[in-house]
């Protein structure tokens, strides 16, 4: 008798968990695709700033992010610390294509000699317009 209301129970549950009888498995595929390129389509870069493109196409995101300290700060603390000026601007954009080290810690910045002095300063520009 155990046994029979065990197996009773388990064949419930398995039944329970299939979901609506109504739904199939394509129809949620489909609705999930749709989300995915939705979020897609909201975060394309053609809709970011140019200097937001560049980060987001470089290996930025190993170490920042824009709100949260990862590895390096977050990108609205690096605005909060340096105002918007030319100074900074060129002062930090040197810093990202020669790399840094002690500004916020130990762990060094990796340089990024392969950026352009311009792509550089478009970036900076970005993050130091995160000012809140």
């Amino acid at each position: 008798m155990k046994k029979t209301l065990l197996i009773l129970g388990c064949i419930s549950l398995a039944i329970a968990s299939c979901g609506n009888p109504g739904s199939t498995t394509e129809g949620s595929t489909t609705a999930a695709s749709t989300d995915t390129e939705t979020t897609v389509k909201a975060q394309t870069p053609s809709e970011m700033l140019p200097g937001e493109k560049l980060i987001a196409t470089a290996d930025c995101i190993g170490c920042h992010n824009k709100t949260q300290k990862v590895i390096g700060p977050a990108y609205v603390d690096i605005a909060a610390k340096y105002p918007s000026s030319e100074e900074n601007i060129n002062k930090l954009a040197d810093v990202v294509i020669a790399g840094s080290k002690g500004t916020w810690g130990d762990l060094p910045m990796t340089p990024h000699p392969n950026l352009s002095k311009e792509d550089a300063k478009q970036m900076v520009t970005w993050i130091l317009s995160l000012k809140k």
